[in-house]
């Protein structure tokens, strides 16, 4: 299968960013990928070629520059210009991302999901909430804190898990050093409250952002087994039609459509 991968521009594509998809004609299913605090990096362009390989045409929008903030890397600057942006800022542009993915000739509507990396899963968290077309989320160790409304989050993660209408995944270590345990089981009671499947996966020697390779808290056996649960719970709720069963994966809880399991 050939993958073209490239740069998005807002001049010829509408959207900064960037994409990789199977060089196909037919539409087929697609991926928007919610960057971490430090933006658009390589790691997540691997990312995207991973998925593209597996058939999924997948876009990652560059919310940093679509808020304002234009620049060759946001490592350095990522979390300064998060600590000013609202809740309601990174939706918008995200929302721009998924429009853009949505519109392509090369993917069925019927068949996209998100994921979000740290920042990007609590992010994720609320454009999945505000947007009934996305058909599966994944969350990477999304960045929850027991906090305070105020004007930069005015509606907390946990209040927005509720309002999601999809199936979801989320993945956390115990030993996250953004989200505690504590508010781990807040928001996997958030998303259960929401009444759709939730597979849930609690690593207690995790570290937050230990599928990064870009990250401190990098673990590649982690990552390396984390990865078939992912790719797994994408095929089974997007449509995938060389999906592997592998049941053996999961373990019931509170006798409904949800999984969870703590390793």
């Amino acid at each position: 299968m050939q993958i073209v991968t490239r740069k998005l521009t807002e001049e010829e594509d509408g959207i900064p960013g960037y994409i990789a998809h199977p060089a196909r004609q037919e539409r087929g299913p697609g991926l928007l990928l919610i960057h971490q605090h430090s933006g658009l990096t390589g790691y997540l362009k691997t990312e995207a070629y991973k998925f593209a390989k597996l058939g999924y045409c997948t876009v990652i929008p560059n919310l940093y520059h679509m808020l304002g903030y234009p620049a060759l890397t946001h490592i350095e600057t990522g979390t300064e210009i998060q600590n000013k942006t609202t809740d309601g800022d990174f939706v918008r542009v995200t929302d721009m991302g998924w429009k853009h993915l949505l519109a392509r000739k090369n993917v069925d509507p019927m068949r996209v999901g998100a994921i979000g990396y740290c920042m990007g899963g609590r992010i994720g968290v609320h454009f999945v909430a505000a947007t009934p077309t996305v058909r599966a989320f994944v969350a990477y160790y999304p960045s929850v804190r027991d906090e305070p409304p105020s004007k930069l989050r005015p509606h907390h993660p946990c209040d927005a898990a509720r309002e999601i209408k999809c199936p979801s995944m989320v993945l956390y270590g115990g030993r996250d050093s953004t989200t505690t345990v504590e508010a781990q089981q807040r928001v996997m009671a958030s998303f259960l409250a929401n009444g759709h499947p939730l597979e849930w996966h609690l690593f207690p020697f995790g570290n937050h952002g230990f599928a990064s390779t870009e990250s401190e808290g990098y673990q590649p056996y982690l990552a390396d087994l984390v990865w078939p649960l992912v790719v797994e719970f994408l095929a089974g709720e997007l449509g995938q039609p060389d999906r592997a069963l592998l049941t053996h994966l999961q373990t019931p809880v509170h006798g409904g459509p949800s999984t969870a399991r703590a390793y």
